[in-house]
């Protein structure tokens, strides 16, 4: 094994990991296509993790429901360590292994993506919440450090960092969910989903509607105009 010198060795091991971490690219393309196959119809992203990784875990969330690089629509993620008052209030009552657990009942359907997010892949409250989240009929991915480790074998699919340290972990966790977020995006801009609004319309590509018989755009409806800037219902900026 490697001793790296303090401070700049922290970059010497990031950037060995990176190296090896490129060889992940492929998961986490197939991972942000999938995720904007699910989110786009209509279903839900939920996250989850401790500590760092409940840091990483709702900075992915806020990719979504904000944006990343580009405009586009918000779509549903949720991330469950965020809302103090449930956590706390499960954490007393059921016990802290339950905090994400019961969370994924109440929130987690069919179809939906529970992504736990964990250094040591050992927590056992993530672990829970896999457990509940393939009961309910969602799909777990988990971004891990070093295989083997309990969550990658509870999880539908795993990315396991190979690091020397927690903290190099964390930091390729980031590199995994803008890669990710990157591969949704262009999933989202290809134009490979489709959904009707009540009316009828269709919209594709980033939220622009087009009228469903002519297919023209449409200004005025708080999507996009015709020079391709957002605005709200009134037509304002």
């Amino acid at each position: 094994m490697t001793v790296h010198p303090p401070v700049t060795g922290h970059c010497d091991e990031l950037q060995a990991a990176l190296t090896a971490f490129r060889a992940s690219a492929p998961i986490t393309q197939r991972w942000g296509e999938n995720l904007a196959a699910v989110l786009t119809g209509g279903g839900r992203l939920l996250a989850a993790g401790n500590g760092g990784s409940a840091a990483q875990a709702q900075h992915l969330t806020a990719e979504l429901v904000g944006r990343y690089r580009d405009d586009r629509p918000p779509f549903s993620a949720l991330a469950l360590h965020a809302d103090t008052s449930s956590t706390t209030a499960i954490a007393n009552d059921y016990g802290v292994d339950e905090v994400f657990a019961r969370q994924v009942r109440a929130h987690g359907r069919p179809g939906d993506v529970l992504m736990l997010l964990s250094t040591s892949g050992a927590s056992a409250n993530l672990l829970s919440a896999a457990d509940a989240a393939r009961a309910a009929g969602a799909r777990v991915w988990a971004l891990t450090g070093p295989a083997p480790n309990p969550l990658m074998a509870g999880s539908d699919e795993s990315l396991c960092v190979e690091a020397p340290t927690g903290a190099t972990v964390q930091e390729l966790h980031l590199v995994a969910v803008h890669m990710v977020c990157a591969a949704f995006d262009a999933a989202v801009e290809n134009g490979s989903w489709h959904r009707r609004d009540g009316d009828g319309r269709w919209r594709e590509e980033y939220g622009r509607w087009r009228d469903a018989s002519g297919g023209r755009h449409v200004g005025d409806d708080g999507r996009r105009g015709r020079d391709g800037r957002w605005r709200d219902g009134d037509g304002r900026r």
